[in-house]
């Protein structure tokens, strides 16, 4: 018998929060519920859980990526952007997936983003 997803999804969120209400700073808690919320749908959660992350781990280049996703999806542009810089410049290098992430398509048409990924690829 298939699993439910939907509810193996939300058995994990209910799970990882109370670990997170335990240790409120469990770093590698706040980026795995930050996948799980988007992953649902639950994007202002996700993007919650990602500006704690990168205030928990403000030199972690993923961390700041993974913001820029967040904020892209929640389609504030600007925000994504200058956090994806971020990420850049703390050393976040996968140009492939970048182009790729359906997470950034609002950026995708972007020239701050066509300039950033001329800046990755050289």
């Amino acid at each position: 018998m298939p699993k439910d997803k939907t509810g193996d999804l939300a058995f994990e969120i209910v799970f990882f929060e109370s670990v997170l209400r335990r240790d409120p700073k469990y770093a590698e808690v706040v980026g795995i519920l930050g996948g799980l919320y988007t992953k649902v749908g639950r994007l202002v959660d996700g993007l919650r859980m990602d500006r704690r992350m990168v205030k928990l781990e403000p030199g972690n280049s993923t961390a700041h990526y993974n913001l820029a996703c967040s904020l892209a999806l929640c389609r504030r542009k600007a925000a994504a952007l200058k956090s994806l810089k971020q990420a850049a410049e703390l050393g976040y290098r996968d140009f492939e997936w970048m182009v790729q992430d359906p997470d950034l398509e609002i950026l995708k048409e972007d020239p701050e983003f066509v300039a950033l990924l001329g800046q990755l690829k050289s």
